[in-house]
């Protein structure tokens, strides 16, 4: 390619040219914002919860009964120097968890002074949503026990994810009353 003579000429010349090769610019795709949660199953139902109000998940850890307490608080664990309480939500719903340990975890939950770990029957693992698959509805198929802790549901593929709302948990007075 010949350029001009002109420093300014050349510059032209060479943007010009650039532009003809150039690939252009990559398609603009419309970015959707996503809720994420952790699933799992609880009185038969696939539930999610909100992934900022769990702060870890475990397996069963050995635990020690307590004395005096509702059949659905299991004891006190201590984890990593604190003692973490547990409760059998299988138990605090009228039902129990099955017999298989294996698949048991604990969703423990940190919010304010609350400090406690929520025995579900498994936990499938983290699960994102588009926002606008949220749905305010309660879903089909959740037991009635279980409906005044759940806050509506999102579409998968797969069915539906009732969202299981810990702060609605923890301003049931039934879950503080734990003394037999």
């Amino acid at each position: 390619m010949q350029l001009p003579d002109e420093p300014f000429d050349q510059l032209v010349a060479l943007a010009n040219r650039s532009v003809a090769v150039s690939s252009g610019l990559p398609q603009q795709t419309e970015i959707v914002p996503e809720w994420t949660g952790i699933s799992f199953e609880l009185g038969g139902a696939r539930l999610v919860a909100p992934m900022g109000q769990v702060t870890e998940i475990l397996t069963l850890p050995p635990y020690t009964r307590l004395p005096s307490v509702q059949d659905w608080v299991r004891g006190v664990a201590n984890v990593r120097g604190r003692l973490l309480p547990l409760m059998d939500m299988e138990a605090f719903l009228g039902g129990s968890l099955d017999r298989s340990r294996k698949s048991h975890r604990v969703l423990v939950l940190e919010m304010g002074e609350l400090y406690s770990g929520l025995i579900v029957s498994s936990v499938r693992g983290m699960e994102t949503f588009p926002v606008d698959q949220y749905s305010p509805e309660m879903p089909d198929g959740i037991p009635e026990v279980l409906q005044p802790y759940i806050d509506g549901s999102y579409v998968q593929e797969d069915g539906v994810r009732a969202v299981f709302s810990p702060e609605k948990l923890i301003q049931d007075d039934k879950f503080y009353n734990v003394a037999a």
